[in-house]
C-alpha cells in the first residue's frame, strides 16, 4: 500500500507521539498506585497508535517538546484533573476525524475505539483533591476582589498619594487575608467529616488566594504615580483575576465559563461602583485632601 503523507494525518501522528510523552511524565509523578498504571497504560496505547500512523503515513515524527512540558507543568501546579481536561478537551472533534480515516484506513477505527476507552477511564481520576478546596479559595478570591476593590476605588477617589492609598490597602488587605483564613477554617470545620475537608488546609487556601489577590491588586498603586491611572489598572487586574480563575474552573469542573465571570466581574465592579460614589462624596463634601 502507498505510503500517504497527509498533513492532517501528520499533525494526529505527532500528537499521538506526544501524548504518549505526556502521560508517561504524568505517570511518574502520579502518587496514586491505580492512577499511576492507568496512565501508564494509556501512554502505552498512545505510542501504539503512533506506529499506526506511522505505517500510513511512512514517517518518523518526534513529540513536540513544549506540548509535554507545559501540560506537565500545568499538572504539577494546577493539579491533574486540569492538565488532562485540558489535553482531552483538544480532542472535541477526534471522533468525526477518526470516521473519515478509517474508510480509507480500517486500521485507525480501533485509535477511535482506544480514544473513546481513555476518556472513560479518565473520568475514574479527574477528581483532584485540590479541587474539593475550590470553596475554600472561591471564599479567599471573591472576598478580596469584593472588598479590596472597593476600597481602593473609593480610596483612589478620597485621597491623592498613591503611596497612602497603597500601603492602607495592603494593610487592610493582610489583616482581611488572617480573618478569612479564621472564617474558612471554621466554615470547613463543618465538612471535615462529609466531603474529607482539612479544615487547616482549607484556611491556607483561603488566606493564600486572598493574599495573592490583595498583592496583585495593590501592586499598581506602587508602581505609578496617578491614583487614577492606578485605579484603572487595578480594575483591568481585577477581571484578568477573574477570568484566569474561572477559566480554570470551566476546565477542571466542566462549567460555564462565561455565566461565572460575568457574575463574579458584575459583583466586584458594582462594588466598586458604589465604592466611587462613596470616595466621590467624601471627598467633595469633607474636602479631604491627602
Amino acid at each position: 500500500m502507498k505510503k500517504t503523507a497527509d498533513p492532517i494525518f501528520l499533525a494526529q501522528q505527532q500528537a499521538e507521539i506526544t501524548e504518549y510523552q505526556v502521560y508517561a511524565r504524568l505517570s511518574e509523578f502520579c502518587k496514586e498506585e491505580s492512577n499511576k498504571t492507568l496512565l501508564k497504560n494509556i501512554s502505552e496505547d498512545e505510542l501504539r497508535h503512533y506506529h499506526t500512523w506511522k505505517n500510513i503515513t511512512g514517517k518518523e515524527l518526534k513529540p513536540n517538546k513544549l506540548k509535554v512540558f507545559w501540560y506537565v507543568l500545568l499538572a504539577r501546579f494546577f493539579g491533574l484533573s486540569f492538565a488532562l481536561k485540558l489535553m482531552e478537551g483538544g480532542e472535541v472533534h477526534a471522533q468525526e476525524f477518526y470516521a473519515k480515516a478509517a474508510k480509507k484506513h480500517p486500521e485507525v477505527s480501533r485509535i477511535a475505539q482506544d480514544e473513546e476507552a481513555h476518556e472513560k477511564e479518565l473520568l475514574g481520576i479527574l477528581n483532584d483533591k485540590r479541587l474539593s478546596y475550590v470553596g475554600a479559595i472561591v471564599l479567599g478570591l471573591n472576598d478580596a476582589l469584593v472588598e479590596l476593590t472597593g476600597t481602593l476605588v473609593g480610596l483612589s477617589f478620597a485621597f491623592s498619594d498613591n503611596l497612602v492609598i497603597g500601603v492602607t490597602g495592603l494593610i487592610m488587605g493582610i489583616a482581611a487575608a488572617l480573618s478569612m483564613a479564621s472564617s474558612g477554617y471554621l466554615a470547613s470545620q463543618e465538612e471535615e467529616e462529609k466531603e474529607g475537608i482539612n479544615p487547616i488546609t482549607a484556611a491556607i487556601y483561603t488566606g493564600v488566594a486572598y493574599l495573592i489577590t490583595v498583592a496583585l491588586l495593590v501592586f499598581p498603586y506602587f508602581l505609578v504615580d496617578s491614583p487614577k491611572m492606578a485605579m484603572v489598572i487595578m480594575l483591568v487586574m481585577t477581571l484578568l483575576i477573574i477570568a484566569t480563575y474561572n477559566y480554570y474552573i470551566s476546565v477542571a469542573k466542566t462549567v460555564n465559563f462565561k455565566k461565572r465571570f460575568l457574575t463574579m466581574a458584575l459583583i466586584s465592579l458594582g462594588v466598586a461602583a458604589i465604592s466611587f460614589g462613596i470616595g466621590f462624596l467624601a471627598k467633595s463634601w469633607l474636602g479631604i485632601s491627602i
